[in-house]
């Protein structure tokens, strides 16, 4: 293992240490004398509050451990940059079909992106709507506890869990109940092609009615979000015969739940102009859901919400926040709001259902702030009690969801 120091002005000093590999992980946990920040790329090290630890450097654990495309199953050490793990699957015609987000440009750092970091997070792009959440993709993990112990969970194929399913539980943990060594997860077929429908919408209520609408029809709708510059985006994927056909389809559902509504039809018929619709192939398809994922138009905004909703709830939500800019996401149950600076109390005051994390926001905000949505009483021991049965000591990532 090596180690380096660093120390920012007015701050602790700051060591990095390095392991070469899970053992080593594991020796450094038990033995270093601070808390630890388990970091890979460090491209999310920037949401939640500054951990009070020296950094636990997790680059050197990179690599690819087994892939077996027949399977479609991939397990790479939890250090391993997505990059790569993108490169080799795309290799293979297959993708991670959570579609993990890329923030660089909203958080205003070119850090790279990890396996094991996007699992911690569990973060997922614009699909989740349609393929589910990362943690659903996760199907296993080698892991070290704040004690120092090495220990496994779940395994290679979805029937071999048995007993509690941890790494379930380490999704979304942010690195505060273990430190990640080594992942597995499913991948899935890349489609053919795709194509996005971006349908003219007045207001968000609009939008969330024909995105339900389009969601709910059998044309399997992989993505739907609203974005106010832009319209109503609906996204198809698969063979280009089944997209085609799809879409044609799908605008004649949108266009007779518009005349059931009384409204004007979104359609190619001559009584709607065909300009009013735009269809975007495969490349500015990807091109414009890697932007929607990662929130890339909100760029500008010092304060970003990233903001959980029932869609149907959205336009009232966003009518109480009246942001600066926002973009739907997942039908309209996910809100990104931009704001000038942070009110913590007012957003979270609009929801009646859901959750608000301050996604991006200075330091100093944030630290004035409860990044993370606060739990329930209820929730809040029994979180305690997960927190205290992997890292009793407080040793990994502490303050950090506080």
């Amino acid at each position: 293992m090596s180690a380096a120091s660093t120390t920012a002005p007015g701050a602790t000093p700051q060591r990095t240490l390095r392991p070469r590999d899970a053992a080593d992980v594991a020796e450094i946990v038990a033995t270093h004398p601070r808390a630890l920040e388990p970091l890979g790329g460090g491209a999310l090290r920037d949401v939640g509050h500054d951990a009070e630890a020296d950094v636990l450097a997790l680059d050197a654990l990179a690599g690819l451990v087994a892939y077996e495309p027949e399977e479609l199953v991939l397990t790479a050490l939890a250090g391993t940059p997505l990059a790569t793990l993108e490169r080799e699957l795309a290799a293979r015609a297959q993708r991670l079909a959570f579609e993990p987000p890329d923030f660089g440009a909203l958080l205003g750092a070119a850090r790279p992106r990890t396996i094991g970091g996007v699992l911690a997070a569990n973060l997922a792009g614009s699909r989740r709507v349609s393929a589910g959440a990362a943690r659903d993709h996760f199907l296993g993990c080698e892991a070290v506890t704040g004690r120092g112990e090495r220990f496994k969970g779940g395994g290679r194929v979805v029937k071999n869990v048995t007993g509690y399913d941890l790494p379930k539980l380490l999704a979304g943990s942010w690195g505060t109940l273990a430190v990640l060594t080594s992942v597995t997860v499913r991948v899935a077929p890349l489609p053919e092609t795709e194509r996005t429908l971006v349908v003219p919408s007045a207001t968000a209520a609009d939008a969330v009615t024909a995105m339900s609408a389009a969601l709910g029809s059998p044309h399997d709708v992989s993505a739907a979000a609203f974005d106010a510059e832009r319209g109503c985006l609906l996204r198809l994927e698969g063979f280009a015969a089944s997209v085609d056909a799809r879409g044609a389809a799908l605008l004649r559902t949108l266009r007779e739940g518009a005349e059931r509504d009384g409204a004007a039809a979104p359609g190619p018929d001559a009584d709607v102009p065909r300009a009013e619709i735009a269809l975007l192939g495969a490349g500015e398809s990807r091109a414009l859901w890697s932007e929607i994922g990662g929130a890339a138009a909100l760029t500008g905004w010092p304060v970003v919400w990233r903001i959980s909703v029932p869609p149907s709830d959205a336009p009232r939500v966003l009518a109480a926040l009246a942001p600066e800019r926002y973009l739907l996401d997942w039908g309209g149950g996910l809100i990104w709001a931009a704001f000038s600076a942070a009110d913590a109390a007012r957003v979270r005051g609009a929801l009646r259902e859901g959750h608000a994390t301050l996604f991006k926001a200075p330091r100093e905000a944030r630290a004035a702030n409860a990044v993370f949505h606060p739990q329930p009483a209820a929730l809040a021991a029994a979180s305690r009690r997960v927190k205290h049965a992997f890292d009793p000591g407080g040793r990994l990532s502490p303050g950090r969801l506080g």
